[in-house]
């Protein structure tokens, strides 16, 4: 296998997946950077894509997910 074949499995410890971790990462480097502020979407996908390939459609969606569990904690 792969690496990337194992980018959208979820680890066994949070259920997370190796892309959703580097978005979560990502976010809060950027955060830091920004004073704590929010983040543009388009910022984060730049970053994001320096680590990992995902589209921005993929981005979106990896980002509702996250939101949704969120709210439900």
């Amino acid at each position: 296998m792969r690496s990337d074949e194992f980018d959208d499995l979820p680890d066994a410890r949070d259920g997370l997946t190796r892309k959703e971790r580097i978005v979560l990462t990502c976010i809060d480097q950027l955060r830091q950077q920004r004073d704590g502020r929010s983040t543009p979407t388009a910022m984060l996908y730049g970053r994001v894509c320096e680590y990992v390939d995902m589209s921005e459609t993929e981005l979106q969606f990896i980002l509702q997910r996250l939101s949704d569990l969120h709210h439900r904690r």
